[in-house]
């Protein structure tokens, strides 16, 4: 595994386009491409670490992703409203400082500040 890097994360869900919805409405995503163009299953989002965010329509579900943030408390007013919420804003023992959310399908999103 050494060299090993994660580039490309995939959340599986239900109803592509609800979760697209979701994703650019809600967390205000971008998304860059669809696959395949005659009769999309998969869409993958902007990103401005170099990584990919997709998700699929697809069976299975269960996934967790945490995404790094500057301002994790700007966005925790943001979205507490507007989705499930797995963990509330909290400050970790080891110095970061996050929240976790679900997506309409129950992926668990985190959103963190590292110390």
């Amino acid at each position: 595994m050494q060299g090993t890097r994660l580039e490309h994360v995939r959340a599986n869900v239900t109803n592509l386009a609800d979760a697209v919805h979701w994703y650019t409405t809600v967390l205000g995503f971008e998304v860059e491409s669809y696959w395949p163009p005659e009769s999309p299953n998969y869409v993958h989002f902007v990103t401005h670490s170099g990584a990919t965010f997709a998700l699929m329509e697809a069976e299975g579900r269960g996934g967790r992703f945490n995404f790094t943030v500057d301002d994790p408390d700007t966005l925790w007013a943001t979205l507490k409203h507007q989705a499930t919420i797995i963990e509330p804003l909290f400050d970790t023992p080891y110095g970061t400082r996050k929240f976790t959310i679900a997506d309409p399908d129950g992926n668990q999103l985190g959103f963190v500040r590292n110390s």
